[in-house]
């Protein structure tokens, strides 16, 4: 799903994709959703588009509870 939003963004500029695959992500992901794909991320073969993979990795980190 991540690879289908960054090809709808794919039209725009490189930076104006990323952030709005970013933001897309960011706003209707539900957290659990975000957690999966941060463990799909951190896999060396991954799947992931170049637009997708760096607007992930510019998600905010879940803080850990103290």
């Amino acid at each position: 799903m991540a690879n289908q939003i960054a090809t709808f963004f794919a039209s725009q500029p490189h930076a104006a994709a990323v952030e709005g695959t970013r933001v897309h992500i960011q706003k209707f992901w539900d957290p659990r959703m975000r957690a999966k794909i941060a463990d799909v991320l951190a896999l060396p073969e991954n799947g992931l588009s170049p637009i997708a993979r760096e607007a992930l990795k510019g998600l905010p980190q879940k803080a850990s509870a103290a």
